[in-house]
């Protein structure tokens, strides 16, 4: 997705200049996305945008900002709409297992985890605090380089 379909890209002070790229559909985060350092950063007058752009420039300086303020558009499917609802109420600090997620839920570790990589507004809706219970499990659909390292980082950010 390029930077002109997004609503707004703001920067981070994520590893490698990682930007945020979102976009909203009626009002509501339908899409957030890491992107690299060189994308052009947008900026929208829309008081909505706006709102989003500084409660996630917030999260960046303090992880206990409250992203669930965000209005979301609907989840894609209900299965995805329950594992967002879980994924959700993961405190800040803390991290459940995909197998954890999928015991609440009834079903099968993969399907959490392919409900988790389906997540299209990852950070608002907290992806990064689910893990394997042998490490850190994937993030963004990759199992290793600069997504993992992302994830660390948020790890570590919220003192996980």
């Amino acid at each position: 997705m390029s930077a002109i379909s997004f609503d707004a890209v703001i920067s981070t002070p994520l590893p490698g200049s990682w930007r945020v790229g979102f976009g909203l559909q009626a009002g509501r985060l339908s899409t957030l996305d890491f992107l690299p350092p060189r994308t052009p950063l947008v900026a929208s007058g829309r008081p909505e945008v706006q709102r989003i752009a500084e409660l996630l420039t917030d999260y960046f300086q303090d992880p206990h900002t409250t992203l669930r303020r965000i209005p979301l558009a609907p989840a894609r499917t209900p299965f995805q709409a329950r594992v967002r609802e879980l994924m959700s109420a993961i405190p800040v600090g803390q991290t459940r297992s995909y197998g954890e997620l999928a015991g609440q839920l009834r079903t099968a570790s993969r399907a959490v985890a392919g409900a988790c990589r389906a997540n299209p507004v990852a950070l608002v809706v907290p992806c990064h605090r689910v893990v394997s219970v042998s490490g850190p499990g994937g993030f963004m659909g990759a199992v290793d380089g600069p997504p993992l390292e992302l994830k660390a980082w948020l790890l570590k950010h919220e003192s996980v």
